[in-house]
């Protein structure tokens, strides 16, 4: 199954001259349901925005080849524990995949069909990741160490740059995405963009040494689902991401030249009462991925594969909870009013992020 590739183009020239969804032309209020029911029914959309360049995806992915390229050394100057890797670098062996930890996903995954089975990890992934938070943060928060100051490499004068860029353009796309799942939802153009302003947005490229771990089968990624509103990739050099549809079927994920993937999170299903549920994914080395890494290897290129993946959150003070008609869905009572930087917490501390506090 192919995903559908929605144009951002035409609705973006016509969302600045339109206030609300009411006054939407049918045509694009129809793209826009198309957008919604992707989300809903595949937990993917694949998009093109105009904004966002092969270029732009291309020199970022340069520049991050070069960081993970280094000694595990020197990325560890950019490591925090303490502010639960929410900045700087995590290094490999240290996210935990949730199908390792959480009982009832593990029950889910027992029913899964055998040729729909995801990969079972051996342990913590092994793969690198690295925090930028993107976009302005709240000067008060009750949630400080989920909006803290950037980490800088040495050596990278480009870095800041490079990553401020790309992560804004990405953020352009996803609020894009977000106004026109609203309206296809039923739901004011700005229900969820509003709940987005100074949200601790993140982007987390991971960088995967497929000279060390590029055998058939290695789990970069454990099944799992992101914790957050929505995600964003930009297109890998290398394949390896498998998504599961709402029907439980297992689809290999191609990204188009040009094209950006955005997956649907938990905190989406939070605010639409499960109408649309979190994506759940995963990285593995596929015959496809070695086939790539033969290629580089012939090429001369990095065997880092690097995931050009941004993480758009809901404010961290913004309360969670079924917005608009979702109030009343029969499932709206699994998904009680909490508050999103909690609930980002309690989902960091499931999968090793949260860190002890008090340690340095």
């Amino acid at each position: 199954m192919e995903l559908p590739v929605i144009d951002l183009g035409p609705y973006l020239g016509i969302a600045g001259k339109s206030a609300g969804g009411d006054s939407i032309d049918p045509q694009y209020r129809g793209l826009c349901s198309e957008v919604s029911r992707s989300l809903r029914e595949t937990g993917a959309l694949l998009v093109k925005d105009p904004r966002c360049s092969v270029e732009d995806n291309d020199r970022f992915i340069d520049m991050m080849e070069r960081y993970f390229e280094r000694p595990g050394e020197f990325k560890r100057l950019q490591e925090r524990r303490h502010l639960h890797y929410q900045v700087g670098v995590t290094p490999e062996g240290v996210e935990v995949p949730r199908s390792l930890v959480d009982v009832e996903m593990q029950e889910k995954l027992r029913a899964i069909p055998k040729e729909f089975q995801p990969s079972t990890p051996k342990g913590p992934d092994p793969k690198w990741r690295y925090m930028w938070r993107v976009g302005p943060r709240p000067s008060k928060t009750r949630f400080q160490e989920l909006n803290s100051e950037p980490v800088i490499p040495e050596g990278f004068p480009e870095w800041q740059d490079t990553m401020d860029s790309w992560g804004c353009k990405m953020i352009s796309a996803i609020e894009a995405v977000a106004e026109m799942a609203a309206i296809g939802f039923g739901l004011p153009k700005d229900a969820f963009t509003s709940l987005m302003k100074q949200g601790p947005h993140l982007l987390a490229p991971t960088g995967s040494d497929l000279q060390r771990y590029g055998q058939v089968g290695t789990v970069f990624a454990g099944y799992h689902y992101d914790l957050n509103f929505l995600t964003i990739h930009g297109r890998s050099r290398f394949p390896g991401l498998n998504i599961w549809l709402r029907n439980g079927q297992k689809v290999e994920v191609k990204v188009p030249v040009g094209c950006l993937l955005i997956q649907t999170g938990k905190q989406i299903e939070w605010l639409t009462a499960g109408d649309c549920i979190a994506g759940m994914h995963e990285v593995v080395v596929t015959e496809r991925t070695v086939d790539a890494i033969k290629l580089a290897t012939e090429q001369n290129r990095s065997l880092w594969r690097v995931s050009s993946t941004l993480f758009a959150h809901i404010a961290s003070d913004a309360v969670l909870k079924p917005l608009g008609h979702f109030v009343e869905s029969p499932l709206a009572a699994r998904y009680p009013p909490m508050c999103a930087g909690e609930f980002v917490e309690q989902e960091l501390a499931v999968i090793n992020l949260k860190g002890n506090k008090t340690e340095p």
